[in-house]
């Protein structure tokens, strides 16, 4: 009897438009990394790399899975852990590590550190998912700097371990209530916790594990093209999801976050398209260029799609997709760029234009776009709060705290992920395949083939002769 009293199938808290919507926008997410980066990625690469590249996205996401519900959600967004005095860096450091694996735990109320004066309608299961999509993409992000060499066992252990030492703690610092949130910090769906940390971990690791094959570099022709379309398309898409649903309701708010999110990567595309036909040495317009300027316009608003207007949103696009652009074309050329393989760019289209995009929401940031929020220091009202940029309000001040809370995820995440390489290294014995295991591929290292030269019939026949 207690357990039909306390666990009803429809609690009065639940509201079905918030709780649907949430399910329904972490699923879009979702399908930005299953299928959508492993189709990007692997039609980006040689056909030798498509097995190991989409093998690496599905275990990837799936390590990521049981982290969070054993110990990521709460490290990320559970009870602070207080590990110093009320108000000090440590005391909003990390959350507690607890599992969230019983019927209380998935079926009560969602309560965590990023918590609104607007109670969450829906339950644990539903907010622990959400955020669980948004940390299963991240390792499959930084991926992209470091394919055609790394170790698939390294990789393996790897993931949980950046996940837990290194995502969660910028997770619980500004998005769990932790520090840089109750500095006044912002980061409207993942800027800096996502992006800029996986720009940097992946520039990091490519310069930790050595560079890919010589060969492989001179020849980094893409294998399909038309696979790519369909990877960034559903990114694009699928970033409604992961930029509309971080208001946490099914509210106006999270409208304009999608219609923004569009508007500035319809900008990044077009403006990276203009660039290349008017300072390109060939003059010419790219597809994979076009799809450059496309993520940078995803990336560059995602730290402010709910706090920025329509116009704000087309300048996040051109601003970001304009320096990504110069970066990648010129700042390549110039060490320690030069003289790291990021295989797919990674550091330019989500390190660099996560960076902008955190900071211009110091400038842009329209205070008459409220979202739902946490009241403190800097905030008031009535259980909602917006964010006002210098170009509205003419202080710096949400621009100081943008550019501190963007100089710690930088420097942990680099430091972070260092250590852990080198951990993972002497646990592996290596981080890289054999140059013989290099020059083979996915049949070396998986024994399967994307395109294998014979049909399965004909293997068959052959071997029934």
């Amino acid at each position: 009897m207690l357990y039909a009293v306390t666990n009803i199938p429809y609690p009065g808290w639940v509201n079905p438009g918030d709780n649907t919507w949430q399910l329904v926008s972490a699923t879009l997410v979702g399908l930005m990394s299953l299928p959508g980066i492993a189709v990007l990625y692997g039609g980006l690469l040689q056909r030798k790399w498509v097995v190991n590249t989409m093998l690496m996205c599905f275990s990837g996401f799936s390590l990521v899975v049981l982290v969070w519900i054993l110990w990521g959600f709460n490290l990320g967004f559970g009870p602070l852990a207080h590990l110093g005095s009320d108000g000090s860096f440590w005391s909003g450091f990390i959350g507690k590590f607890h599992p969230i694996t019983s019927h209380f735990g998935e079926q009560n109320q969602a309560v965590s550190g990023a918590n609104t004066l607007i109670p969450f309608h829906y339950s644990t299961a539903t907010l622990a998912y959400f955020q669980l999509v948004f940390a299963a993409i991240t390792p499959l992000l930084f991926l992209g700097s470091i394919l055609g060499r790394f170790k698939f066992k390294a990789w393996l252990l790897f993931v949980p371990l950046w996940i837990t030492f290194v995502y969660c703690v910028n997770a619980a610092l500004l998005w769990g209530g932790g520090f840089f949130a109750q500095k006044g910090a912002v980061d409207y769906s993942g800027g800096y916790v996502i992006h800029l940390s996986a720009g940097v971990t992946g520039f990091v690791a490519a310069a930790i594990i050595g560079p890919r094959l010589a060969r492989d570099r001179n020849h980094a022709l893409p294998n399909n093209l038309m696979m790519v379309a369909i990877g960034a398309g559903i990114l694009w898409l699928g970033w409604n999801g992961f930029n509309g649903g971080d208001p946490f309701y099914a509210g106006i708010d999270a409208a304009s976050a999608v219609l923004n999110t569009n508007v500035a990567t319809a900008a990044g595309l077009i403006t990276w398209i203009g660039m290349d036909m008017a300072f390109s040495r060939e003059h010419k317009p790219t597809f994979l260029g076009a799809i450059n300027g496309m993520i940078c316009g995803l990336v560059g608003i995602t730290p402010s799609a709910g706090w920025v207007d329509g116009y704000g949103a087309i300048i996040v696009g051109l601003v970001c997709s304009t320096i990504v652009w110069i970066s990648w074309n010129y700042l390549s050329k110039i060490r320690p760029f030069s003289k790291v393989d990021d295989a797919l760019g990674v550091v330019y289209t989500h390190g660099i234009a996560g960076l902008l995009g955190g900071l211009l929401v110091g400038l842009l940031a329209d205070p008459g776009m409220v979202e739902y929020g946490v009241a403190g220091k800097h905030y008031t009202g009535s259980g909602s709060f917006s964010v006002g940029g210098w170009f509205y309000t003419h202080s710096f001040h949400q621009l100081w705290e943008q550019f501190l809370a963007a100089v710690w995820v930088i420097a942990f995440s680099a430091a972070g992920t260092a250590i852990l390489l080198y951990i993972v290294k002497f646990v592996c014995r290596g981080l890289r395949e054999t140059d013989e295991v290099l020059e083979i591929g996915d049949l070396a290292i998986h024994d399967e083939e994307a395109f294998p030269r014979e049909t399965f019939a004909e293997r068959v026949s052959s071997l029934s002769r």
